[in-house]
């Protein structure tokens, strides 16, 4: 490195890194192919002397195929065939057979290494390692203790010449089925790039099924480009990223990525519920998180994961009216019951001969969750959406708050379902639990100004003002709007206190609950492990802040709804040096999390791997813009600022193109005025057709209408 500026663009698909030094220029673009198991890095260099020059470009990798290199390392055989470098795990269950590779692609392949002190050198970093300083490495493969590879490529530019070298990282079947893919390469370079315009146009079409423009520049840019992208590649592909490189499925947590998709690319939606309703066993519950190579995974007894699998599927067919999805057939799962003492189990169960139709999985999720305690509120189990609450209910007593939201919030969505399948005894069951279970709520979990979140195994509250520490949480309060089972008058109160004691607008926090834990006697569980103020405990945790911005839109308050997104949106903590020193991480995806505990109070954690990305999509489409389909109808209910004098959005539906015009004043002659390609129609939906023309829809809101 040398004290030149480094230009470092991110888009959708690539990562291009930009440098010019000694009468050098180079540019280094990364990308993954869509249909290839590969990592390509193409480096542009491009001589700017009036001199011919030979240069030496490397490629070092520390080869992992495992969980960590320290453990791997011993491990790894690496074999050369021509100029590509193989290596494989022998001691690894999940990839067994496979191989992973190293080659480059233009200039001359001139020598290479998998000794880690021949490249590095004795005392030396990869700052500036001995390797570089050799006319050539030494070749050697065999018998490395420290293992590693790089490859040294010559290249011969002319005075103004530019060329580009192809570094390939990848896995395969076995090395014949690298190199025959490389061979095609190597033939016609043309192909690579190919694949990138590939990549190129496959996100500028999935990106642009739905874009806005609005009055704040710093929402569009957010949603336009980088919600989607970062639930799809992040959380739906990788499963994988800087903080929590794992590549499992969580139940809950892919599920709710999905919703997003809902309208974009449904099938993404419908796979992903078919997918993880394969993961259920015959008493109702499920794998919290598994590994798709060979399905091990983790059985719990958290009470809400269940639950998403009914609440997605109702989402999905509210969006596509595809009842077809009830009727998809998967397997249980197999494995001995957890014990009484006995919380969670890591494990590869067996996949079961019995199978039942995806509406079977989610009535027997449901009908799993319907069990209460004393206070005729769910059981908590070892957890509900909040992991970190796992002594709170571990000896089969402690009941959720927010859980019984969520229930009743599920069984809303899910009982015009089992009405269409004829299902009329759960329909009157469910009825019932709703009418029941609305009152316990009322009676027993709201504590004078607010929501309480749960209840101990002893039948202590937690959220409650009685308590020293988690006094209020945001999530019970935010629920009970998004339900729309609380009671107005109390919805509103507690949303105040959401607002008084949560939101912190001079330090732009939503905290998730205030006081963190620290030294109260109950335990919780482990969320007290956490540092007070980080993460779960206290810390704001970006996914539960953005259930708070849906709660506002549900109350109609367009004003606070969007002062609390803009604060959440990451491109609004990098407006000036002293935020992005603050916040210390990317601007453009969400962050999971943000301390809220000195001397860190506002710096992001967790980035790109969160959920929180998927749900302020669906909070800005559906619960600001009001963007809503059904099928084939369309509803726009928009909650924004009432300074906000219109906003757009072009929709591609199918083949056809819909530009929808929304504006706001206060002369409208009624509270609404629909036209649909210079037709009036009084109210909404306003039915979509696939015709693989041009349609313009026209809509005025009354400022002052009835909201």
């Amino acid at each position: 490195r040398d004290k030149n500026p480094y230009i470092i663009r991110h888009g959708q698909g690539y990562s291009i890194f930009e440098h010019l030094s000694n009468a050098l220029y180079q540019e280094t673009t990364i990308f993954v192919p869509l249909k290839q198991n590969m990592k390509i890095v193409k480096l542009k260099l491009k001589n700017l002397k009036n001199l011919p020059r030979k240069i030496y470009a490397y490629y070092y990798i520390e080869w992992v195929l495992g969980v960590s290199r320290d453990t791997s390392a011993p491990y790894l055989f690496m074999e050369k065939q021509e100029d590509i470098i193989f290596c494989r795990n022998t001691y690894q269950e999940e990839f067994k057979g496979r191989v992973a590779f190293l080659t480059a692609v233009g200039g001359e392949f001139k020598s290479f290494t998998a000794d880690r002190l021949n490249f590095i050198g004795l005392n030396n970093t990869l700052a500036k390692p001995m390797g570089l300083q050799l006319d050539k490495l030494n070749d050697n493969i065999n018998n490395i203790y420290d293992p590693c590879t790089a490859i040294q490529i010559e290249i011969d530019l002319q005075s103004g010449e530019e060329k580009n070298i192809y570094f390939i990282i990848g896995d395969a079947e076995n090395k014949e089925a690298a190199v025959n893919v490389l061979n095609a390469f190597k033939k016609q370079t043309s192909i690579i790039e190919g694949f990138f315009q590939e990549v190129i146009n496959f996100w500028d079409n999935l990106l642009t099924t739905i874009t806005v423009q609005t009055p704040e520049r710093s929402f569009d840019l957010l949603f336009n480009r980088w919600l989607l992208y970062q639930t799809i590649v992040c959380r739906i592909w990788a499963r994988s990223a800087f903080y929590q490189s794992g590549g499992a499925y969580g139940y809950r947590d892919q599920l709710q990525d999905v919703m997003a998709l809902a309208v974009v690319r449904p099938e993404i939606t419908k796979k992903q519920i078919v997918l993880h309703s394969s993961r259920q066993f015959p008493e109702g519950d499920v794998q919290h998180w598994w590994h798709p190579e060979t399905g091990k995974g983790i059985r719990t007894k958290f009470s809400d994961d269940l639950l998403w699998l009914p609440f997605v599927t109702a989402d999905y067919i509210r969006h596509t009216d595809d009842y077809s999805i009830l009727e998809e057939k998967t397997p249980f799962l197999e494995q001995e019951l957890l014990k009484p003492d006995e919380d969670e189990r890591y494990a590869i169960p067996k996949v079961s001969s019995c199978t039942a139709t995806v509406y079977e999985h989610c009535v027997r999720a449901i009908d799993r969750s319907i069990r209460f305690g004393q206070h005729g509120l769910p059981l908590i189990g070892t957890g509900d959406w909040n992991d970190g609450f796992s002594a709170v209910g571990r000896e089969g007593k402690g009941e959720s708050v927010w859980l019984g939201w969520f229930l009743l919030t599920t069984l809303k969505d899910f009982i015009p379902i089992c009405k269409k399948r004829g299902d009329f005894e759960r329909v009157q069951k469910y009825e019932g639990i709703i009418q029941q279970l609305t009152e316990n709520i009322e009676k027993h979990a709201w504590d004078g100004s607010w929501y309480r979140r749960a209840y101990y195994d002893d039948g202590t509250p937690l959220g409650s003002i009685e308590n020293s520490e988690c006094q209020i949480d945001s999530i019970a309060q935010s629920w009970a709007a998004i339900s729309g089972f609380g009671k107005i008058s109390r919805v509103s109160d507690a949303m105040l206190a959401l607002e008084r004691y949560l939101w912190d607008r001079e330090e732009s926090i939503l905290k998730l609950f205030t006081p963190p834990f620290n030294k109260t006697e109950k335990n919780p569980g482990y969320i007290k492990s956490y540092t007070p103020g980080v993460r779960e405990n206290g810390g704001q945790y970006t996914h539960a802040a953005i259930w708070a911005v849906l709660a506002l839109t549900k109350l109609k308050d367009g004003d606070k709804a969007v002062e609390l997104f803009n604060m959440l949106n990451p491109i609004n903590h990098a407006r000036t040096n002293i935020e992005v020193h603050k916040y210390k991480v990317e601007p453009y995806v969400m962050a999971a999390d943000i301390y809220s505990v000195f001397p860190n109070v506002g710096r992001g954690g967790w980035t790109w791997y969160t959920g929180a990305a998927g749900w302020m999509y669906q909070v800005a489409l559906e619960g600001i813009l009001g963007f809503n389909i059904y099928g084939d109808e369309l509803v726009i209910t928009p909650c924004v600022p009432s300074n906000w004098p219109k906003y757009q959005i072009k929709f591609i539906f199918g083949s056809t193109e819909y530009n929808i015009f929304v504006e706001f004043n206060s002369i409208a002659p009624s509270e609404q005025i629909i036209v649909v390609d210079n037709i009036e129609q009084k109210d909404f939906p306003i039915k979509l057709k696939d015709d693989g023309s041009f349609h313009v829809i026209k809509i005025v809101f009354n400022k002052n209408r009835e909201l």
